[in-house]
Order: C-alpha cells, then sequence, then structure tokens
C-alpha cells in the first residue's frame, strides 16, 4: 500500500488538483505528540527505511504490553504504532524507545518518514544497497534545524532502481542508476561504478533531475530545504510539494513507469517475506519475527516485514503464528481503516467486517481493496483502487476510488460485500 493521501481541507480544489494553501495545522502524531483516539491515545514511531534491530522490536513488543493493548501496527509508510495508551504514559514510553535508539531526536521525530526498497541489499539485488543512504538522510535530517519546519506527513523514498517506493508517490524520491524511459538503461549496481546517474523526482512529476553520484542524500534535502524556501518566499502553505507544482523545478528525464510491487510472500533470495493482516501483530506475533529473525527487521510500506538472511524452516513457524506467507490470497493488496470501536467517526467495524468478506472470497485477487468506516478513508491506496465505504446499513462499493470512480456504486448488505468486492477487484478499467 502507498503512503495515506490527506485529507481535502475544507475549500480545497477537487481531487487531482493542485492545493494551494493549508488551512489547518499539521497534527500528524508521532512519539512524543500522542492522538487521543476512542480506544486510548496513539502513538507513531518512525523508523527510517523500516528497519528494526531485535533488540529495538522486543523493545516495541514490551512497551505495547506494559502501555497498550498488546498489539502493533505497521503503517503504509513502513513506521509503527502503538494503540490504547493512557494519557499519562508519554513520558516512560520517550524512555522506553530512547534505552533502544528508536528516538534520536526530540526535535525532529515526526520527519523521520524514509521508505527505502526493502530488498536492497539482498544476493538477487541488482541496484545498490540503499541503506547507507536512509541512515545518511536521517542523521542528516535530525542535524538540521531547518528540517523541523516539515510536515510530519512528508515523506523521503529511496528507491534502489526496482522501481518498489518509487510508486510511492513520496515528496522527494531518489532513483539509483535509473534511465530515463526508452533509453536502455536500467539499474546498475551502484553509484559511482558506471551505472546510469541517480535521478531525483520532486512530488509527482513525470520528469526527474539527474544527481551526480556521491551527492545523492545533499540533493535530497537540498529539494526539501528548497520547498520550504519557497513556501517562506511566497507566503504560502502546504505540506507536500504536489500542493504548488508551479513552485518547482522542472525535471528534465523522462521517468520510467513504475512497478510499485509489494516483495513476494514465502522463501526470498536471502530473506524471509510475510504479510500481517491490516498491518496488525500481537506482541506473542512481533517475539515469533525476532524468534525467526538472523539479526533484524524491515517493515515494508504495504504492511509485510522482510527478515533478511532468515532460515526457509522459519516460514513455517511463522505461518502457525498467524502470518501470511503464500501468495494469491484475497488478502493481497487489502486494507482497511481503524473503524469502531477505535474510532468514533466509523459507522462500522471495518476490520472485522473485511476480514470475514476476505476469507469468504477465497483466492480472488486484482486491484488492491480499501475498507472505510467513513468518508474521509483513511488509510486508502493512491492510484486505481476499488473503494468500500461504510454507509450504516451496509457497504457502497465503487471502482476506482471516489475521484476516479468507473461504473456505477454497488451497495450491498455486509453478507454481500465479498461477492461485490470480488466482482470490482477483478475490473480492468
Amino acid at each position: 500500500m502507498p503512503p495515506t493521501p490527506d485529507p481535502t481541507p475544507p475549500g480545497a480544489p477537487v481531487p487531482g488538483r493542485a492545493v494551494s494553501d493549508r488551512a489547518r495545522a499539521d497534527v500528524c502524531p508521532g512519539a512524543l505528540r500522542l492522538h487521543a483516539a476512542d480506544d486510548g491515545a496513539l502513538a507513531r514511531i518512525r523508523l527510517p527505511g523500516g528497519e528494526l534491530t531485535d533488540r529495538q522490536a522486543l523493545a516495541l513488543a514490551e512497551a505495547s504490553e506494559a502501555l497498550g493493548d498488546g498489539a502493533l501496527e505497521t503503517t503504509s509508510r513502513g513506521n509503527v504504532q502503538l494503540r490504547g495508551l493512557g494519557s499519562d504514559c508519554a513520558g516512560e514510553l520517550a524512555e522506553r524507545l530512547r534505552a533502544v535508539r528508536l528516538l534520536p531526536s526530540d526535535t525532529h521525530e515526526r520527519v523521520r518518514n524514509i521508505v527505502a526498497s526493502p530488498l536492497a541489499g539482498l544476493p538477487d539485488a541488482s541496484g545498490p544497497d540503499v541503506r547507507a543512504w536512509v541512515r545518511e538522510l536521517d542523521a542528516r535530517l535530525c542535524a538540521s534545524d531547518w528540517a523541523a519546519g516539515l510536515s510530519g506527513k512528508f515523506l523521503f523514498a529511496l528507491d534502489d532502481g526496482r522501481g518498489d517506493v518509487a510508486a510511492l508517490d513520496a515528496d522527494v524520491t531518489l532513483i539509483a542508476g535509473s534511465a530515463g524511459e526508452g533509453e536502455g538503461e536500467g539499474p546498475g549496481p551502484g553509484p559511482g561504478s558506471g551505472s546510469a546517474a541517480p535521478l531525483l523526482r520532486l512530488g509527482r512529476d513525470a520528469y526527474g533531475h539527474p544527481v551526480e553520484p556521491g551527492r545523492e542524500v545533499t540533493a535530497v534535502l537540498d529539494a526539501a530545504r528548497a520547498f520550504l524556501d519557497a513556501l517562506r518566499t511566497t507566503g504560502r502553505r502546504a505540506w507536500h510539494p504536489r500542493e504548488v507544482p508551479d513552485l518547482l523545478p522542472a525535471g528534465t528525464v523522462a521517468l520510467p513507469g513504475f512497478a510499485g510491487e509489494a516483495p513476494a510472500l514465502g522463501v526470498l533470495p536471502g530473506a524471509l517475506s510475510v504479510g500481517l493482516r491490516f498491518g496488525r501483530a500481537s506482541a506473542a506475533q512481533w517475539r515469533a519475527l525476532v524468534a525467526a529473525s538472523a539479526g533484524g527487521l524491515r517493515l515494508t510500506p504495504w504492511r509485510g516485514v522482510v527478515l533478511p538472511g532468515a532460515a526457509a524452516p522459519g516460514l513455517a513457524k511463522l505461518a502457525q503464528a498467524g502470518f501470511r506467507t503464500e501468495a494469491g490470497s484475497a488478502w493481497e493488496r487489502a486494507s482497511a481503516c481503524t473503524g469502531l470501536p477505535g474510532c468514533a467517526k466509523s459507522l462500522a467495524d471495518v476490520r472485522a467486517d473485511a476480514a470475514s468478506a476476505l476469507d469468504a472470497a477465497g483466492a480472488a485477487t486484482g486491484l488492491p481493496v480499501h475498507w472505510s468506516g467513513c468518508e474521509r478513508r483513511c488509510g486508502h491506496p493512491a492510484g486505481r483502487w476499488v473503494d468500500v465505504l461504510a454507509t450504516g446499513q451496509g457497504y457502497r462499493v465503487t471502482v476506482n476510488g471516489p475521484a476516479g470512480a468507473s461504473g456505477a456504486a454497488v451497495d450491498v448488505r455486509n453478507e454481500q460485500t465479498a461477492e461485490a468486492v470480488a466482482a470490482a477487484r477483478r475490473t480492468t478499467k
């Protein structure tokens, strides 16, 4: 799943057109700024590149049990959320995170939004291991006073050339060893080794900016700072470059289409890959991941987990623990908002309803599908998708989401949802 598109502010243009001004403050939650939900406070812990050491993963499991509801949620940016927290636990949570180096900066913790190709550096990777860029970008972000002015929603993507995270509509995307469409060059072995020049993409521009090898992270930071400088100069307010495309320098190299594919589930060359239902796992399941680990976890933006170096026999144990380990089920590219009882705005327990529909659908796959409890559609994917919206009497199923809907919306009762969703996912137009 790609990162959550922002709700349209009151009075903003229709979807697909630029938003020229933000009339409300950025209230994106963090590890220190907790969000008050119906099921308790929520904390969002940024994990640059989705990476966790075993010790850090265990610390999060312990925090979820001691302070929250005993479960952990992965997000569409490869971060982790703890829910059901007490309103007075912020101090203790912060100390737990600091102890395992998950809170390196109090002032910049919400802007550490960095996604990276989760299979980078594994034996079959043809591009560079972008994790070095992740670490450098994170350190320099935290050390830059100006970076604290970025929105908590601002996203950086570091793609190793395979085109997975480059498809996520990040605010600044660095594509390693990439070439313009039709130039006949694929991903190379990495910067400085004869590969095509890395490309920098700003917002949703169809063209990229060539980057001098060795200056990749500097170029990423310069682009983010230039965005803030342009806002300051013009007096405009925005969270994302795509909201003010007229302020951005145009790229010069045509970008290819990006695959945007999540890692396959199961045994991969040099790793295991599993999926989480709606990105949620109990603390016991989290410990099962650590038990199967060979030295760390990589959370993916598609609410999965890659375990580099993990042995194949561990996959059966992870399947027994409740993780998705086989491709081809209706659960592929399926997501849902929190719904009841966690969100007061929801009209349904969408996760329970969605789970019933997905289990009933068997092996039906196709377009991404997202269940929403209200018109805000929190967490929905970008691009073409099946919108399943709670109405209070059932669900309304629409192909391609609300902005680019094709065909008539189908209103169904809960027991009819599985058939309607399966049919909509098979739509190709």
